[in-house]
């Protein structure tokens, strides 16, 4: 077997784990390898049942594994694996946790909180004070406190605490403070090994700034500390994980070069990296010439290329995989098997998992629950709902009894397609057998329902939940409720939302308004604010999109007078309107020709602080324009843009009067639109422009060119020629030639090409 040191620690979880080698920086390490999967935990009861193994995250720590020599360069520094077992205690100590008491209370201290916490760090032996740091979950705090006891008399950092707060720093991306700290440790004479610059490489890595990183060996070679075996790991480790292999390639041999031999380690890092990259075929070349460099490979390494190649479905390449642990002694166990099983099922090949499955049956070994309903539920995730079947009566067949979780699994897979009286059926034989059927089963039951369009027969279950012994959730609630709104079973799915908020559960604010947004789509207004206030009382936290929405809806009736009524009933409630409430109502009195009202509530909305977006602008402006008031736009414009950064009023404004034929009107208020002369004027002009021309005033787009020309701002030549054609045409010759030699003068043509 393979030694704990050399290559990290195996460990049981459950009765279903495989086994994890975790290398690099042993008991201190923090890249953990990415793909291992931790097989032997079923996955939470979510919504509707699905049963399975938890899904694992894929860390990018570095994987624990020290080897001998790195062990006892730990030891020498005073903070080693050996002193990790006695932080447990340290914990527990009263200095220690007084100290962490003192440090929670930063953003309140009081001179008294100071001074106590300096009589505290005094007593501190080193152990302690790397336990304070231990304990602090940001690692800015244990940063912080760490300068601050420095700076305290009558104390100086032992060295264990330097490697300490390196390695908590490791974890982060904070490589400006690790490297303060290294910076520190230097000016202070204290012994630097490689594994102190190795922490502040791997901080480098986690913050993306790989060359900072690499640069770590040049501040090494000025230190005069030797690279080892765990440093030029941890450096192909960062350049594998930030996909540069050819640059780990390098490294790799240089490391032979300067007499280091790689170890298991090293190779497990390019296996990893060649399959991150979906290099499998160099992986596999790699993997067949480990022997031959003297290194064979292990578990770890064999587990690595049989997860990406079951995620690619490769199964030739998994056989000859297992054909070759064979021949190293390391024949695959239920471990292995279980990883291609699940990670098989994790990506939808269902059937090659199932395949593996009764092969492992076939070795003798015992396969359980876990790995039965990993492919049942491969199969419900895919709809195959007749295969899922049959792998539970292959599994009733076996002595297993399918648990509830299973059975969640199946009715749910039953009611996503539609199959909702097989569901039934099972809930049948569940209890039969003495199962009871629980919320979540109950749920994915009543969502199958609701799917055909029987939400009332899902409510009646719902309303039965008392007398079959089960307890609804905010998530049974929710589906029923969808359920009766997408049939239009407003009223119900009101009542149903009452109760549910009796009984202590609310749903979430997009489904309030969802429902409040139905109300009003089927012209119940009244309704949708009866609801809302109802929801109010409740303690509901209604907000201003609810509001917002009952205002559209009342709106969209024609009913100004209460939507203006529910705007103050808003500042009542303190729940603030924001610009989309007041745009939806300055456009409905638009509509209502109520002009006037529409100007006194956007100079309302100005005073209470609240920034027209541009679709107020547009509204207003089409409004107004709409009603020939356009003098009296151009002032509520000007009030509106004093205290507004949007500069495109104007704009806007021209724009509207083009497209309704108002030339004279947009020409004379062209004058505010080149006060800035920005690009959207510019296209604001070439709009006018195009306006005259198609309206047969070459003459007029003549004068908006010089303007143009006068604000330094050069029109289009293709339009410019285009003016030019139609003066010509009009035997204006004069103004023809002088516009293009406005072009000429700026040396946008030559005079030739006039």
């Amino acid at each position: 077997m393979i030694s704990n040191n050399a290559y990290g620690r195996y460990g049981l979880i459950g009765n279903w784990v495989h086994e994890v080698s975790e290398f690099v920086f042993g008991q201190l390490g923090f890249i953990r390898w990415k793909g291992y999967f931790q097989i032997s935990r079923l996955i939470s009861n979510d919504a509707y049942g699905r049963h399975g193994l938890q899904e694992e995250e894929e860390e990018d720590e570095v994987i624990k594994g020290f080897h001998g020599s790195q062990e006892k360069m730990s030891r020498e520094i005073g903070f080693g694996v050996s002193n990790e077992d006695k932080f447990e205690y340290e914990y527990e100590h009263p200095r220690v946790k007084e100290a962490c008491r003192l440090i929670k209370l930063q953003h309140m201290w009081e001179t008294r909180h100071e001074r106590d916490l300096r009589r505290t760090v005094r007593k501190l032996t080193p152990q302690q004070v790397c336990a304070v740091l231990q304990c602090q979950e940001d690692e800015r705090d244990a940063l912080k406190f760490f300068y601050w006891a420095d700076r305290q008399w009558q104390y100086r950092h032992d060295v264990a605490v330097y490697h300490c707060l390196l390695r908590i720093l490791s974890k982060t991306k904070l490589c400006q403070g690790a490297r303060r700290v290294l910076n520190l440790m230097i000016r202070r004479g204290h012994a630097c090994h490689p594994l102190t610059f190795n922490y502040l490489m791997i901080s480098y890595s986690r913050a993306g700034r790989l060359s900072d990183a690499l640069r770590v060996l040049k501040l090494m070679q000025i230190q005069v500390v030797k690279p080892d075996l765990s440093t030029y790991n941890t450096i192909i480790h960062v350049l594998v994980m930030a996909q540069n292999l050819d640059k780990a390639h390098k490294y790799f041999n240089a490391m032979k070069q300067a007499g280091i031999a790689p170890d298991i380690v090293t190779f497990n890092i390019l296996v990893k990296g060649l399959c991150e990259v979906r290099r499998l075929d160099d992986a596999v070349q790699l993997l067949r010439e480990m022997p031959f460099r003297g290194c064979p490979p292990d578990n770890v390494t064999y587990h690595t290329i049989l997860s990406f190649l079951c995620k690619h479905r490769k199964i030739d390449e998994i056989r000859s995989i297992l054909g070759m642990m064979d021949k190293y002694a390391l024949a695959p166990d239920q471990s292995t098997y279980s990883i291609l099983i699940h990670v098989l099922s994790k990506y939808g090949h269902g059937f090659e998992a199932l395949q593996f499955l009764r092969e492992l049956e076939d070795k003798g070994f015992k396969v359980g629950v876990v790995e039965y309903s990993t492919v049942i539920n491969s199969f419900c995730r895919d709809g195959k709902m007749d295969e899922a079947k049959e792998v539970v009566d292959e599994m009733v067949s076996r002595g297993l009894i399918p648990d509830i979780v299973i059975y969640s699994t199946i009715i749910n897979g039953f009611c996503r397609i539609g199959r909702v009286d097989l569901a039934r059926k099972l809930i049948h034989n569940m209890l039969q057998k003495g199962l009871e059927p629980n919320t979540v089963l109950y749920t994915a039951l009543m969502n199958g329902l609701c799917k055909i369009g029987n939400s009332m027969e899902a409510k009646r279950l719902l309303e039965k939940s008392e007398d079959d012994l089960w307890t609804p959730n905010s998530i049974t609630y929710s589906v029923v409720m969808h359920g009766l709104r997408r049939e239009g079973k407003l009223t119900e799915a009101c009542l149903l939302v009452s109760g549910m908020l009796q009984r202590g559960c609310f749903p979430s604010p997009v489904e309030i308004n969802l429902l409040i947004h139905s109300l009003c789509k089927k012209h119940r207004p009244d309704e949708a604010k009866r609801f809302m206030e109802e929801c109010l009382r409740k303690g509901f936290p209604i907000n201003v999109v609810h509001f917002t929405t009952v205002i559209h809806g009342f709106c969209k009736e024609g009913k100004i007078e209460e939507a203006l009524s529910l705007l103050d009933d808003m500042y009542l409630t303190k729940r603030y309107p924001d610009a989309v409430t007041y745009t939806t109502l300055i456009h409905t009195l638009g509509k209502k020709d109520r002009l006037k009202e529409a100007s006194q509530l956007t100079l309302r909305m100005l005073k209470k602080g609240v920034l027209p977006t541009p679709l107020t602008y547009k509204t207003i402006i089409n409004r107004f324009c709409d009603n020939n008031m356009v003098e009296e736009l151009c002032q509520l414009l000007a009030q509106m843009m004093e205290s507004d950064s949007f500069r495109d009023g104007y704009n806007l404004m021209i724009e509207k009067l083009c497209k309704d034929g108002k030339l004279q009107e947009a020409f004379k208020f062209l004058g505010k639109v080149l006060r800035t002369a920005s690009h959207t004027d510019a296209v604001t002009c070439h709009s006018l422009i195009q306006s005259f021309l198609k309206n047969g005033q070459p003459t007029d787009s003549y004068k908006v060119a010089c303007r143009m020309f006068q604000r330094n701002m050069i029109p289009d030549i293709q339009i410019c020629r285009k003016i030019k054609e139609q003066l010509l045409l009009e035997g204006k010759s004069w103004e023809a030639d002088k516009l293009m030699e406005k072009f000429v003068e700026r040396g946008c043509i030559s005079p030739g090409s006039i």
